[in-house]
């Protein structure tokens, strides 16, 4: 994205706080082939059998995201931290529901062997990342926030220092620690935080 379309988004993100509805009408063309980028990047991790898709998780993360009250949009990138989040947390909750439905919430009734041929679900995999990051996010919420910006958010260390007002050295460095952090937290779980 060029300089002048930063600038833009910005311009249009403040407009919308002060209350311009037509800057929202503005924006969101100018955003939303990074909003499927983020999308795709979040469900790739995911099964290929996975019920969401693609444009159902933007548009969900789009009408979350104009519901926002009282968010001081600052620029681009701050946008696209707000979004990353709303991003996970709707996955999230739809493993969850996944999960509930797995133990029988609602579910039909089926035979054991019908059972047996139903292929595990990668939401395990997510709930147990989430519920890490929920871990780290306690005893240090500011890896939590880098974690959740770089891996899920996509952003590059530049972007996420900016969100966070930081060094890029200091996001650098707190991205090797919380993957460290993650790596012992998630052994055994077949969670990976590569990149």
């Amino acid at each position: 994205m060029t300089t002048t379309t930063n600038s833009n988004v910005t311009q249009l993100l403040v407009d919308w706080r002060n209350g311009n509805q037509s800057a929202l009408n503005q924006l969101m063309p100018l955003v939303y082939d990074e909003l499927r980028g983020l999308a795709k990047r979040y469900l790739r991790r995911e099964n290929a059998s996975h019920t969401l898709q693609t444009n159902a998780l933007v548009n969900e993360a789009y009408l979350r995201l104009v519901n926002q009250q009282g968010v001081d949009w600052q620029n681009r990138a701050h946008f696209f931290a707000i979004a990353a989040q709303v991003m996970r947390h709707l996955l999230v909750d739809h493993a969850r529901s996944k999960q509930y439905a797995k133990r029988g919430g609602g579910a039909q009734q089926i035979t054991l062997g019908e059972g047996t041929a139903i292929a595990p679900e990668q939401s395990v995999e997510l709930l147990a990342l989430h519920e890490a990051l929920e871990r780290l996010a306690a005893v240090d919420p500011r890896k939590s926030k880098i974690v959740e910006l770089r891996y899920f958010g996509g952003l590059t260390s530049e972007e996420t220092a900016e969100v966070l007002g930081v060094s890029d050295i200091t996001i650098k460095r707190e991205w090797l620690k919380a993957k460290a952090w993650l790596f012992r937290e998630l052994s055994g779980t077949g969670v990976s935080l590569a990149e």
